[in-house]
């Protein structure tokens, strides 16, 4: 059953991609990525239609499917992945989040998709289980930039939420003087997300470490704070 679903998503792709498309959001990405050629929209609305059979599976089924899928490589299966699986969220038990870690370390090679899996399914784990926040925090740790930025993406619909304040800020200080630009990125939108709960709380850690702090991850730190805060954060 897994293997003729992905055969079939598959060969759905392929018929709707487009040559243009594909070109056009090759210019997102820095680092070579494999995608069919088909709009966000299409991809979510297939997701949404192939969603239907889901229930009848049960968990362990579609976390085959969604395994399969990842392995393609293909940027749009992958949201196809992360579309199933959070699909379940409701269903999510504290191992589960062994099967997102997988899917980070082992199969993200791009930015769209470490934080479609990480915003989404990733997020909700960790906000069923608190407990496994401290592990998002290892990730810091990792020579795999995806893995990395994936410690600070998981946070952003928490974070605005004012949740996880100790985890946010640990990981920010573990990120802080990474030269990859994409894991600086990945902080410093982490911190904007927690800044329009508490703005104060970001700017005081900002103004902190501005010193020393990438100004590129500064920038999207900032960008969500009012404009005399913005000036002051951004003054040498």
């Amino acid at each position: 059953m897994s293997i003729t679903i992905v055969s079939e998503i598959q060969e759905r792709l392929i018929a709707l991609s487009d040559e243009k498309t594909r070109l056009s959001g090759e210019r997102f990405f820095k680092e070579e990525v494999k995608q069919h050629g088909v709009k966000s929209a299409v991809v979510h609305n297939l997701a949404k239609e192939y969603q239907k059979q889901i229930p009848a599976l049960g968990k362990q089924q579609v976390w085959k499917i969604c395994n399969e899928l990842w392995k393609t490589g293909y940027t749009e299966e992958s949201f196809i992945a992360c579309h199933f699986a959070l699909s379940l969220k409701k269903e999510y038990s504290i191992d589960d989040f062994a099967v997102f870690e997988k899917w980070i370390h082992k199969y993200v090679s791009n930015w769209a998709s470490c934080d479609t899996l990480c915003n989404h399914p990733v997020a909700e784990c960790v906000m069923a289980y608190p407990e496994l926040a401290n592990r998002t925090v290892e990730w810091t740790k990792s020579n795999n930039r995806w893995v990395k930025r994936a410690a600070a993406v998981t946070y952003i619909i928490p974070a605005r939420k004012g949740l996880f304040t100790d985890i946010i800020f640990r990981t920010a200080d573990a990120l802080m003087y990474d030269a990859d630009d994409l894991v600086q990125k990945g902080y410093g939108w982490m911190l904007k997300a927690y800044s329009q709960y508490d703005t104060k709380k970001v700017f005081d850690y900002i103004m902190q470490h501005k010193s020393g702090m990438p100004r590129t991850a500064l920038r999207y730190a900032i960008e969500k704070m009012p404009e005399n805060l913005k000036k002051q954060a951004m003054a040498r």
